[in-house]
């Protein structure tokens, strides 16, 4: 009988929509904004995060684009989705996202004219992406960091450069959408949430296979490979 090829699971980077999209939209809070503590590593104590937003969940939108799409980063480490978004993601049973909580949407600006027809604002939900127990590789990443991470739990440390990265085999624990450990700044997704955003259309969303991401703002290129 043949052997069984092992195939590594293949992961994303979440973001919304590019600059001058048609979805292309900013949020922000709306006053009174109560903020709770930042998530710590349950190891060393530091931060993992930023200060966690309390209800009211209330915001005000500006449209650069010309529709309100079913997926927008938040200010913080929080997202809005549709509620098309919601109730496709619970009927298939998709796992990684804490909260649910309904947003009033106290405004939407249009920043431009580019379309007069009118305008559908869904009705958001505010959720959060879990901290996955998924780590990334420290040995095979093309990332640039300020400094050696030194928490082997949280493996926080400062990016400077990103140039394409993985996740260490066997950390992953199943999550469809998480923070992996040591980037828990970057919204990662299962090859399941990829398949689940094309088959229902769900807009806004960008998926980029983790190693093919780039983001270098200072132009340092790519960390050298290690060597053998």
């Amino acid at each position: 009988m043949a052997s069984e090829v092992f195939v590594s699971p293949r992961f994303f980077v979440l973001e919304d929509g590019i600059l001058g999209s048609r979805f292309d939209t900013d949020v922000d809070t709306v006053e009174p904004t109560h903020l709770a503590d930042a998530p710590r590593c349950a190891k060393c104590n530091d931060f993992i995060g930023m200060l966690t937003w309390l209800p009211p969940y209330r915001v005000k939108l500006e449209l650069h684009g010309e529709e309100l799409g079913d997926f927008i980063d938040g200010v913080g480490y929080e997202l809005l989705v549709s509620e098309r978004f919601v109730e496709a993601f619970r009927a298939e049973g998709l796992t990684g996202l804490e909260g649910f909580q309904p947003v009033e949407v106290v405004r939407v600006r249009r920043m431009t004219k580019r379309s007069r027809k009118p305008l559908t604002v869904p009705r958001y939900f505010v959720v959060w992406p879990c901290f996955g127990r998924a780590a990334v590789d420290l040995v095979l990443n093309r990332v640039r960091v300020s400094s050696p991470p030194t928490c082997t739990e949280c493996r926080a440390t400062g990016i400077d450069a990103t140039h394409g990265f993985v996740l260490e085999p066997g950390t992953w624990a199943g999550e469809d959408i998480f923070r992996p450990r040591g980037m828990q700044g970057k919204v990662v997704v299962s090859e399941r949430f990829k398949d689940f955003v094309e088959r229902h259309g769900l807009t806004n969303m960008v998926l980029t296979p983790t190693e093919q991401y780039v983001r270098d703002p200072s132009h340092l290129g790519p960390a050298p490979l290690p060597t053998t």
